[in-house]
């Protein structure tokens, strides 16, 4: 080109340069390698920029350099708060804070002081809770399984459990604490260890402690390990399908419930107790199956009784698949229990086991019981066991119970006193029948349904009964206005009427904003102020906040957390500090200490006050987040990460990474961390990054998520289209011409149709681990927004890019589907079954295996082959 107003432009044999004027009539069969000659104008002809070619090799030292880099502020920041308040009254200290932090993952803490300096910044120091050998061994456990890929260093139980809570740390990943005694419980390197502080007695560790293991006489990995809050010296855990109790004092062990035969064979070995499901797991985040009760009852000669609640599930009629074992030198398949939508579900119950000791300690006798009247029996129409709990007095199991639809929810009461022993002998049953007090029964206390779905929530928290008659307690509730907000509820329990009547029910928050209640959110209930703390998006759907409201006379709701970022956020047990984990686009994550307080005449009025840091953030370069008004009528929201070697005038090729599917929000005001550092790396070599969250993603009401009911993948494209047009409008650096759309799961199902509904908008698509037939997704996932598949065929129809692939361009070099071939989620056979019919109608495609991985990528070699692959044919063929 020259500098004169008009140029030639001559393209011979190149795939990667068009005209203006082909550019707006493309269509997938243009061909793109003839010889062009043309006089056009300058401004009608966007100059392309062209993202450098690298050899795999330098693309490998690429993702190396990011890697190193998005090493050094990923992964640090502390997480699982536990707040202590110290007893020693003269000391400098107030409370002492433990977290799980640090690359390893190790039990650490910090102490807060009860004076500083306001003029200055503190900045706590991490201390180690456990001695250095203890933290060390994981990471060498996790160093031997990347050595040897096929024999991990998790067994199978944990390998899968992490990936339902997709999980990527090692070390410590979670852990049980007991306040009174200050007793810490953990899983690691294949064994269960505890530790202890002070607790009550104000004696807190100054120095790293060694951790004692647990021994045990069991066989395979001890999973999910409890301290009883009722009598800590004894723990609960699930070995083998079944639950086990331990002293861990004495080390005596108990096993508790016998379900499980052990025997090698999915097929003949159904049931289990004291274990969620892979549904349960998956689709909706319960990731246990038993819970001890709160308390335990003393007996006249000082032993005590104490109680676990659990579930007992029979996977009989539930289909079995088959998926290839990690040892791929054995050539063999592990066997999965896995419940296609419109298949038979697992059948679940509600068992209760009583354990009584004696005054040293030592198990006197363990009984199973059941429920005196079957569970189908007293819950007609449960599908789903979705949430399960005590009251704090121990008076009371709770249960939220879900019908198949997931339309229709049940809160119900079961008093202990409703089980009675398991017996195979009908007079000894029939005796404990009539035993049971004729007052005793359970309460379905609340009720919601809803024309869309019930998103199951976390938020549920029963007062102490102070009437026989009367039970209060704090709930969520979205389908009321479409938006998930708090009630305090108080139902009345009339003998005889199963389904209590509503006494009260009093609105504490109200508004198209969200409570946030899915994933582990928790509220903090300070019953001596009547304030309810909790974290919303009262601001803007972008931010989650820190407020507080009052639930005896509800007012103004109060933020307590900084504007301009998202916080996520844990209350001390004395409601007089809170830690935020907080970030924004621009600044990776800090965590700050606040001290809260109030006016002795005013209790509600709750002031929070910045203390001291416990992490400061390194530089970012951020995406930028934008808006606009949708044809659908919502304001969207979508991010963009500018090419970071931008030129005026140049147009640049660009990568739209999607999500798009329910229960998941990839656009807000906190930092991006690990997977989204991905998009930092595209946009340093060039490329344009958007993403936006459309119709059907979460945090925007249960209209703007309901969008999708029935019709999955029907609607998704056209907002993320309408988001990629308006970008171009906006940011003049946007090539539409060359437009990649890239995702994984749900996304990889959005990338393929992308290709398919707009080959013309999308030259590229990049599916990852893709839902490619909705039939052979799981039942809780699929039914939930799709009906069961008689009631919605169409909708399956549809929405199964399998069955429209000949509607993929006839190009070659504008597909790349990625797979783990392990995937024991979205199975390996959405893969193979889309590439057959891909075959089938001649059509063109690239397929790249990882043969050791799940659903999510975890090797780091494997992750790493995945950068490049991804970054190779982008700039290859966009």
């Amino acid at each position: 080109t020259s500098n004169d107003k008009k140029y030639i432009k001559v393209q011979q044999n190149t795939k990667n340069m068009t005209t203006h004027a082909q550019i707006q009539n493309m269509t997938p069969s243009t061909p793109m390698t003839r010889k062009i000659t043309e006089v056009v104008e300058m401004e009608d002809v966007p100059s392309q920029y062209f993202v450098r070619k690298h050899s795999w090799e330098g693309l490998r030292d690429i993702i190396h350099c990011s890697r190193k880099y998005s090493g050094m502020i990923a992964n640090k920041a502390p997480h699982d708060f536990q707040f202590v308040q110290k007893n020693d009254e003269g000391g400098p200290h107030s409370h002492r804070l433990y977290y799980l932090g640090n690359r390893e993952n190790s039990l650490l803490y910090s102490e807060i002081p009860k004076k500083i300096r306001k003029e200055a910044l503190l900045v706590l120091s991490w201390k180690q809770m456990l001695d250095h050998f203890q933290v060390n061994f994981g990471a060498a456990s996790i160093a031997a399984s990347i050595a040897t890929p096929h024999q991990g260093a998790y067994s199978r139980e944990e390998e899968l459990l992490r990936e339902r809570k997709r999980l990527g740390a090692f070390g410590i990943t979670s852990y049980d604490y007991h306040s009174q005694t200050g007793l810490f419980l953990f899983q690691a390197s294949n064994s269960l260890f505890y530790c202890q502080d002070g607790g009550n007695n104000g004696f807190i560790q100054s120095a790293p402690v060694k951790p004692v293991e647990i021994k045990t006489q069991c066989s395979g990995t001890r999973m999910d390990p409890k301290i009883c809050p009722g009598d800590p010296d004894f723990i609960a855990f699930i070995n083998n399908n079944d639950l086990w109790i331990a002293n861990v004092k004495t080390g005596e062990e108990r096993r508790l419930t016998h379900c499980h035969k052990g025997v090698d064979n999915v097929k003949e070995d159904p049931k289990s107790a004291g274990v969620a499901t892979f549904v349960i797991q998956e689709e909706f985040d319960r990731f246990t199956g038993y819970w001890w009760s709160p308390t335990a009852a003393e007996d006249p000669n000082g032993g005590k009784t104490m109680h676990l609640l659990y579930e007992e599930v029979d996977e009989t009629e539930v289909e079995i698949i088959h998926v290839p074992s990690p040892a791929l030198e054995e050539r063999k398949a592990d066997a999965y229990r896995y419940p296609r939508t419109g298949s038979k579900n697992p059948q679940a119950t509600l068992k209760l086991a009583e354990i009584k000791t004696d005054n040293q300690g030592r198990i006197v006798c363990s009984q199973d019981k059941e429920l005196v009247v079957p569970f189908t029996s007293l819950f007609p129409g449960t599908e789903y066991i979705a949430r399960v709990g005590w009251t704090s007095d121990g008076n009371y199991g709770w249960a939220v119970l879900l019908d198949r639809s997931q339309r229709k929810l049940q809160l119900v009461l079961l008093p202990p006193a409703l089980f009675i022993p398991v017996t195979d002998d009908p007079a000894a049953r029939q005796e404990s029948v009539k035993a049971v007090p004729s007052n005793v029964q359970p309460y379905i206390i609340y009720e919601e349904t809803t024309d869309v779905w019930i998103n199951v929530h976390d938020i549920f928290y029963p007062f102490v009964q102070t009437s026989e008659d009367e039970f209060s307690f704090v709930w969520v509730n979205e389908s009321k206005t479409g938006f998930s907000h708090l009630y305090k509820i108080t139902s009345l329990l009339q003998p005889g009427d199963f389904k209590c009547a509503i006494k009260e029910e009093v609105t504490l928050t109200g508004g198209e904003w969200e409570v946030l209640a899915r994933h582990g959110s928790k509220i903090w209930v300070n019953e001596a102020t009547k304030l309810v703390y909790f974290q919303g998006t009262r601001d803007t759907p972008l931010e989650h906040h820190l407020y507080v409201v009052s639930y005896e006379s509800p007012g103004d709701v109060v933020r307590l957390t900084k504007p301009g970022f998202s916080h996520s956020c844990a209350v001390s047990q004395n409601f007089d500090f809170f830690v935020s984990h907080y970030s924004n686009v621009s600044t990776p994550p800090c965590v700050h200490v606040y001290k809260l307080s109030s006016s002795e005449g005013d209790p509600s009025h709750v002031v929070p006050e910045f203390w001291a840091s416990m992490m400061e953030s390194p530089d970012y370069n951020p995406p930028e987040i934008f808006d606009f008004p949708g044809k659908s009528g919502f304001q969207l929201y979508g991010m963009v990460y500018k090419p970071h070697n931008l030129q005026p005038g140049r147009k640049h090729p660009t990568v739209l990474f999607v999500y798009g599917g329910p229960q998941v929000q990839l656009v807000n005001n906190s930092f991006k961390g690990m997977k989204y550092l991905r998009l930092n790396t595209l946009a340093s070599l060039g490329y344009a990054v958007v993403v936006i969250d459309g119709r059907g993603s979460c945090q925007r009401g249960l209209e703007f998520e309901g969008a999708l009911k029935n019709k999955m993948g029907q609607v998704e494209i056209e907002d993320q289209v309408e988001g990629l047009q308006y970008v171009a409008q906006k940011f003049n650096f946007v090539d539409l011409s060359r437009v990649a759309i890239h995702g994984w799961s749900y996304g990889g199902f959005l990338s393929l149709m992308g290709l398919i509904q707009r080959p013309n908008v999308f030259k590229l698509a990049i599916a990852g681990a893709p839902v490619t037939v909705w039939m052979a997704y799981d039942t809780g996932y699929t039914e939930r927004y799709m009906d069961v598949p008689e009631n919605n065929q169409q909708g399956y129809e549809e929405g199964s890019v399998a069955l429209h692939v000949d509607k993929l361009p006839s190009e070659p070099n504008r597909l790349l589907i990625l797979h783990g071939f392990l995937d024991e989620n979205v199975h390996f056979f959405h893969t193979n079954f889309l590439v057959s019919q891909i075959i089938r109608a001649g059509k063109p495609y690239q397929l790249q295996v990882y043969p050791n991985e799940r659903h999510s990528i975890r090797c780091p070699e494997s992750g790493e082959h995945y950068e490049i692959m991804l970054l190779h044919f982008l700039q290859q063929y966009l």
